[in-house]
């Protein structure tokens, strides 16, 4: 996770690819649920920016993240995609009991950071919830979520977030072999 990028331009194709990563994943009854919006205007970043408390960020001691970011991926899910698909014939509307557009949304993530890696890029992530604004900005339909923002660039050296100094838990909490806790 990058939050502190060099002021580097972003080549637009590998964006472009970073974004098309995003709709090539899995997905649910094949509902295709998942858009990206791409934001490389330096005003409209500075605005996101603005929506998501920068400010703030900065005031606590960290660089800013999302203006100086070359460029922002706005990863969107429509629900309304899954629930049409799964009133077809084929499909069992039970199944909705799971939320998958949140299963997409979260798989096209993981595919856009890797994407970014891949292009030899850096990416980071903040959640939709940190967004209030956002669909008025960009004028996306109420009807759809935003999972959250991808924001790429080259790395430059950032304060590391206190969440690290936790660790990673060990395999054996996180991997179970045949039943849990084994």
């Amino acid at each position: 996770m990058v939050r502190r990028y060099r002021d580097d331009p972003v080549d637009p194709g590998a964006v472009e690819r970073i974004a098309r990563a995003a709709t090539r994943g899995p997905s649910a009854g094949f509902a295709q649920g998942v858009s990206v919006i791409v934001v490389t205007d330096p005003g409209v970043r500075a605005a996101v920016a603005e929506l998501a408390g920068e400010a703030g960020f900065t005031a606590g001691g960290f660089d800013p993240w999302l203006s100086t970011a070359p460029a922002h991926l706005v990863l969107c899910v429509s629900p309304g995609a899954y629930r049409d698909r799964y009133d077809e014939p084929d499909k069992d509307p039970a199944a909705l009991e799971i939320p998958w557009w949140w299963v997409d949304g979260g798989a096209a993530l993981s595919l856009m950071l890797l994407a970014a890696v891949d292009e030899g890029y850096g990416a980071g992530f903040l959640g939709g919830h940190r967004l209030a604004g956002i669909h008025e900005l960009l004028g996306i339909p109420g009807d759809v979520a935003v999972v959250g923002l991808v924001t790429v660039g080259v790395p430059a050296p950032d304060r590391r977030s206190s969440s690290l100094r936790r660790g990673r838990r060990p395999d054996a909490e996180l991997i179970h072999i045949e039943r849990w806790g084994v």
